[in-house]
């Protein structure tokens, strides 16, 4: 599908929303069509999104003539969905309705005059044909072209009910299968409504300042650099960057989270949230198409087209299940009369029996709806799911590694102790940042906030000889001075003398607290120690509680941080092994050796610095999505409120999925062997048959949309 996305991509194509698809085989033979279309190139339709991708020229006119057997609706990808009616006023169906009538009215007479009075058979002709009319057209067309679809079987078996004298039955099949379709339709869009959902969220105008004017217009003609205008109670329509203004907006359209956050001058605003109190000026970053929104959407739809592994399994079974089938079917039908003497009309029934209870409708469908409905249902909850596969190993996950900054931790680190040895406290700190000034380094930049809360002045220091001491630290000089910042271990390479025992066992104890120790000294002795420490999520240790309590056998923290503050943190959280001292490579390394062993092995990590581990994992889990490009890019599953509580919601939805998935092939497959016992003593009727059918199709589906129900 991915090769057949880049071929694509190299043309002009358009794409298309498309309203009434039933079943994946009607979006088979949609596609079929569009690709016979003049001036079509090429088509991909992606069934769970309801998507048409066409390559080459085509209008909407031909698009919907292409789909006439289904009755589809093709609109532009942009355009407002057109409402459907319900399900008892729409147009198809009131040929339905006479059809039941005249079906009921021929059983009436057939009941007062014999079922062989011919008022009675034309009534159910009649029947048959007002009710089958276009499964008929579409059936034929299909048998001609030696397509064996759900169509083309059923249009076989009620012609045939019609030929051995079965009028009644024929006319009763009819009209089970046009509600059953309708049925079908109606729990599909169903499955489909929270993408839907998402896609009316953000509004389609916005008020916009250009110059002294304020004007409302579309969305699709704003433009980076326009400042948009919120007031309160108004959704935002595009992303970008408040200006001006305070407020709180509910993100919950994005992240999942219904807690409103704080948002004021250079915060960065999502479109489709709600500013709650204040008026907000906002300078738009990016176009509709460009939104964290928009990208949200984009991949969920993508998501949903493509194939879990246990879909692959039933579309090679229903390859070679169908033709198996109609081979059955024609056995029965023509084998006991030629063999035994048997009563050729009632064999032939029985052949017909077969090939309505062998569609593989139940079958078909059973894996793409319940795919549809849990990634929509996780997007829905802010957790944005790339594809069925990801979704199926989600579930059978045992191992998961967790980087420790920025996953287990804040990722803000800050200045917990300052301890001074001999001298001015302040003064060694002012000298500290205004040496780390100089430095790239993420715990540099807390000495320098510390530095600036105290009020120091540590700009006007003049430094001379910066040099960066690739992990271990930095040196400079000051006033002739030489001084250096860096790890306690660095001061022990410059002299073994510079630090004495009891200096020694403070740093120990302090590494032991979970703190990083930075020490400022001269080659021969330490002045100050700053510990810069890195807060632990409030929701960690609760996180890796649950999920050692739903089965997760292992959970791992890998760190690039000191053995002994990753042991303080590694235990407060309560994961089950610490890897400490790593560099990118060694976690890459150590996810490939927990894979090998385990298997199953998720990675949770920022999605920008654990990219190759991310990659190497079963799973790769980016952590705040919303607003990072890197993390929707990067990872399989992508927790776009940047909250771990939302990981154990997505283990127990993808294992749901997987037991209804397991649920629905079991039931489909055992429902069609039942019913195929059932032709022996001849029990299996052909009004029983559709039922059963039409029955697991319904059933399967009803049970898919249960994961819509599945929550934190």
């Amino acid at each position: 599908m991915n090769r057949r996305r880049t071929a694509m991509s190299n043309a002009q194509q358009k794409t298309y929303r498309v309203q009434g698809f039933s079943c994946a085989n009607c979006a088979a033979t949609f596609e079929k069509n569009v690709k016979q279309l003049e001036g079509v190139e090429d088509a991909q339709v992606n069934f769970g999104a309801s998507k048409l991708t066409v390559k080459g020229d085509t209008t909407i006119a031909e698009l919907e003539k292409a789909g006439a057997f289904e009755n589809l609706i093709v609109r532009d990808e942009k355009e407002q969905a057109v409402k459907r009616e319900p399900f008892w006023k729409q147009k198809e169906n009131i040929k339905v309705y006479i059809s039941a009538i005249l079906l009921f009215l021929s059983w009436f007479i057939g009941v007062q005059y014999g079922e062989e009075a011919l008022l009675s058979v034309i009534g159910y002709a009649a029947s048959i044909l007002i009710g089958g009319y276009s499964l008929f057209k579409t059936g034929l067309n299909n048998l001609v072209r030696l397509r064996f679809d759900m169509k083309s079987l059923m249009t076989v078996a009620i012609l045939g009910a019609a030929a051995i004298g079965e009028w009644g039955e024929g006319a009763l099949v009819v009209i089970l299968f046009a509600v059953s379709e309708a049925l079908e339709r109606y729990s599909m869009d169903k499955a489909r409504q929270s993408i839907q959902s998402l896609m009316n969220i953000a509004p389609k105008e916005a008020l916009i300042r250009r110059g002294d004017k304020e004007i409302t217009i579309l969305v699709d003609d704003v433009r980076i650099g326009d400042v948009m205008i919120v007031k309160p109670g108004q959704k935002l329509a595009m992303d970008g960057i408040v200006i001006k203004g305070i407020s709180t907006l509910n993100q919950a359209a994005i992240t999942g989270e219904s807690i409103p956050v704080t948002k004021t001058m250079d915060d960065e605003v999502f479109a489709g949230t709600l500013n709650e109190e204040g008026l907000l000026e906002v300078r738009v970053t990016k176009r509709v198409e460009d939104t964290t929104l928009a990208k949200i959407i984009h991949l969920v739809e993508e998501a949903q087209a493509e194939r879990a592994p246990s879909q692959a399994f039933v579309d090679k079974f229903a390859k070679y299940y169908t033709p198996a089938i109609i081979f059955i079917a024609f056995l029965i039908a023509i084998a006991p009369p030629l063999i035994t003497d048997g009563n050729w009309s009632d064999w032939i029934y029985r052949g017909l029996a077969v090939l309505v209870v062998g569609c593989p409708c139940a079958l078909v469908i059973s894996t793409p709806v319940s795919i549809v409905t849990a990634i929509g249902n996780a997007a829905k909850n802010g957790v944005l799911i790339k594809g069925g596969v990801h979704l199926e190993e989600a579930g059978a996950l045992q191992v998961i590694a967790f980087d420790k900054t920025g996953t287990l931790t804040k990722g803000v680190p800050a200045v917990a102790d300052v301890i001074t040895l001999s001298g001015s406290e302040k003064d060694w700190l002012a000298i500290t940042a205004a040496i780390e000034k100089g430095s790239q380094h993420p715990l540099a930049s807390a000495i320098i906030r510390k530095a600036e809360q105290d009020n120091l002045s540590f700009h006007p220091i003049e430094i001379a000889n910066f040099q960066s001491l690739t992990g271990k630290g930095v040196k400079a000089e000051i006033d002739g001075t030489t001084y250096y910042v860096g790890s306690p271990k660095l001061f022990g390479e410059l002299n073994q003398g510079s630090i004495n025992q009891g200096t020694n066992h403070k740093i120990i104890e302090l590494q032991k607290q979970g703190k990083t120790v930075i020490a400022l000294g001269t080659s021969q002795k330490i002045l100050q120690l700053i510990t810069i420490g890195d807060e632990v999520r409030a929701s960690s240790k609760e996180v890796i509680q649950k999920l050692h309590e739903i089965g997760i056998q292992k959970t791992v923290m890998l760190t690039g941080d000191n053995e002994a503050t990753a042991e303080a943190i590694g235990k407060e959280v309560g994961v089950s092994e610490i890897k400490s001292e790593l560099l990118p490579q060694d976690k890459l390394t150590y996810v490939k050796e927990l894979r090998k062993n385990h298997k199953k092995t998720a990675m949770v990590g920022d999605g920008v610095n654990d990219a190759p581990a991310l990659a190497a994992s079963s799973v790769g889990v980016a952590m705040g999505g919303a607003g990072t490009d890197t993390a929707l890019e990067t990872a399989d599953i992508a927790l776009m409120s940047d909250d771990l509580r939302k990981l154990p919601y997505t283990i127990k939805l993808s294992r749901k999925a997987l037991a209804i998935i397991k649920q629905n092939i079991t039931f489909s497959l055992a429902i069609k062997v039942i019913a195929l016992l059932l032709i022996a003593p001849g029990w299996l009727t052909l009004w029983l048959a559709i039922f059963a059918d039409m029955g697991a199709t319904l059933l399967v589906t009803l049970n898919s949309l249960r994961l819509l129900k599945v929550m934190e």
